[in-house]
């Protein structure tokens, strides 16, 4: 019974942790890692880019974000800050799944100098 009392809340660094605030800083670490993501893909291509990972993260970290605020906080600027811009990642999700080739100029690779 002790260790199911440990999940229900715990306190790591001053701050009270419970499933659903390790939901949501999930959500929010994942959704912030997507700029990291975006900024080595742009370093590396020498020109800003936008990567696959870039849409992953952005639609892992709303929905877990979006589940936290939705079901647990009950917070509607929580859910609409996750809810609006959903459909965008997930629409680029569909294009990058369905879509081999790139079809826009913008993605083709650099020539070389």
């Amino acid at each position: 019974m002790n260790s199911l009392q440990f999940l229900a809340e715990t306190k790591v660094l001053g701050i009270a942790l419970n499933p659903w605030k390790i939901i949501g800083l999930s959500g929010s670490l994942i959704f912030g890692v997507r700029f990291i993501i975006q900024w080595i893909a742009s370093e590396r291509a020498r020109k800003s880019v936008i990567p696959f990972g870039f849409w992953e993260c952005s639609a892992l970290g709303s929905f877990l974000t979006l589940s936290y605020f939705a079901i647990y906080r009950h917070d509607s600027v929580g859910v609409l800050q996750s809810l609006l811009p959903l459909p965008i990642y997930l629409r680029n999700l569909y294009f990058r799944y369905t879509h081999h080739a790139p079809q826009h100029p913008g993605n083709a690779p650099r020539p070389p100098e």
